[in-house]
């Protein structure tokens, strides 16, 4: 509506108040271009018929005379040639004869502009009365010998009419449209504010967890990305408190047999074994053992924690696989051998993925630590790197238990620890790890396996080109 004003506020100063003043700065300005025009053709043959069309395009009136007033020509916009009555005075060729007998006086003002010409220094003047004005020159014109002078004329304040026309035009456009402009006004207010409320009453409802609140698309498209934003938040906190929930009903139990265990010991050391320095040895490593085993789990919940919320992509950099794969299948051969473990490598060289180098020697080493903890009464653990239709394969074979068709539909899934609880597993999330991080380079993971005969998990990333 401010708009609406300030808009007719400027139309009613320039077509009312200013009008006038700009129509007779325009005319003015045309009777001077018309009389250079006049001027710079007067010494040409057909200067008459050239008057004329001046005349009537700028709807002056022309007279020219000699210097002591006698009209040689004269032109104004209703015709399209005089000629002079006195040809034989002014010395005028025959063919300047009057042919319809059109006869125009001269001005009353004639006398006073003759006197201020001759007293012009420049050669040139003009007089302007309130609805009036007039120019004038010195020039040569064709067919007269001696110097003549040119008068131009025209009317001032012609648009006195035509402005309270247009006052009233103005005054009728002005209700109407500042009625319309209210109209609509209050349509797109109310328009634009439905849909901002919705998103209000919806971000509102984020904090109790409720995203049910209707939002029609379409009235405007920075709206419908803030609503889509708003789906997506929901959509992550209702993600963010699944994952708490799961959390709390999955791991709690874990946490609270190592950290009952670490107690009950602890009891035990102060009260009975104390004095026996044997037992409480055995005590003592019992408690160490089940805090590794808390510090392990937490450690897995953080990790996966951070791979499934983070919105960031990994830092990727040109990764040499085959040298990831056998870092890990080293380390974990140093450490279990003695055991009696045997490690089985079939690594292919010079395999080159795009990835995250931590993050994937992380996935190895979940996988490398799982295929332990479920390996066979043989011991034995296979680890293939193979590239294959433009995949790098990295496979992890073992010969333990195996897994059911049902269990095995669930293995790459968080918490699923149904191994674990029977206590060769930490905290279910080893293998999700793996998948999360696998995902996230674009992979695929992939399990085999057999009751009684083993299993084989499998990793199929992009071989960089």
């Amino acid at each position: 509506m401010f708009f609406t004003a300030v808009i007719f506020a400027v139309l009613w100063l320039l077509q009312t108040v200013f009008l006038q003043r700009f129509y007779n700065g325009m005319v003015i300005k045309n009777t001077l271009k018309a009389a250079d025009k006049i001027a710079s053709q007067s010494a040409s043959s057909d200067i008459t018929e050239y008057i004329d069309e001046l005349s009537r395009d700028n709807s002056v009136l022309v007279f020219v005379t000699d210097t002591e007033g006698n009209i040689l020509y004269s032109s104004d916009e209703y015709k399209k040639g005089h000629k002079n009555r006195n040809d034989e005075l002014n010395g005028v060729r025959a063919e300047f004869r009057w042919e319809r007998g059109h006869y125009r006086e001269l001005p009353e003002n004639y006398d006073e502009f003759l006197s201020e010409l001759k007293v012009s220094d420049s050669g040139e003047a003009e007089l302007q009365a309130d609805d009036l004005y007039v120019y004038g020159r010195y020039i040569s014109f064709y067919g007269f010998e001696d110097r003549a002078v040119l008068y131009i004329g025209t009317t001032l304040n012609a648009v006195g009419s035509a402005a309270r026309i247009i006052r009233v035009q103005l005054l009728w456009v002005t209700l109407l449209s500042v009625v319309i402009g209210f109209v609509l006004a209050w349509f797109m207010s109310r328009s634009f504010s439905r849909p901002v409320a919705q998103l209000n009453e919806k971000a509102h409802k984020l904090a109790y967890k409720e995203s049910d609140t209707s939002f029609r698309e379409g009235f405007c498209s920075e709206l419908d990305e803030l609503n889509a934003t708003l789906d997506n938040t929901a959509e992550k906190l209702k993600r963010s408190q699944e994952f708490q929930n799961e959390l709390l009903a999955n791991v709690s139990h874990d946490l609270r047999t190592p950290l009952t265990m670490i107690k009950g010991y602890a009891e035990m050391i102060r009260d009975i074994s104390r004095e026996d320095e044997k037992q409480c040895a055995e005590d003592v490593a019992v408690i160490v053992e089940e805090t590794d085993r808390l510090t392990a789990l937490v450690n897995e919940i953080l990790e996966y924690s951070e791979l499934q919320m983070t919105d960031a992509e990994l830092a990727m950099s040109d990764v040499e696989l085959s040298e990831i794969v056998n870092s890990v299948a080293g380390s974990f051969e140093n450490l279990h051998s003695k055991n009696g473990y045997v490690f089985e490598r079939h690594i292919a060289e010079n395999i080159h993925i795009s990835g995250n180098a931590s993050r994937l020697q992380r996935a190895v080493y979940n996988l490398l630590d799982n295929a332990v903890r479920h390996a066979g009464e043989d011991k034995w653990i296979g680890i293939t790197l193979k590239a294959e239709a433009n995949n790098a394969v990295i496979e992890i074979a073992d010969h333990g238990e195996g897994m059911a068709p049902e269990e095995l539909e669930r293995i790459w899934d968080k918490y699923y620890t149904k191994r674990q609880r029977q206590g060769k597993g930490v905290s279910g999330l080893g293998l999700a790890i793996v998948k999360q991080t696998i995902v996230l380079h674009n992979g695929k993971c992939e399990a085999e396996s057999e009751v009684g005969k083993g299993s084989i998990f499998r990793i199929l990333l992009s071989i960089s080109v």
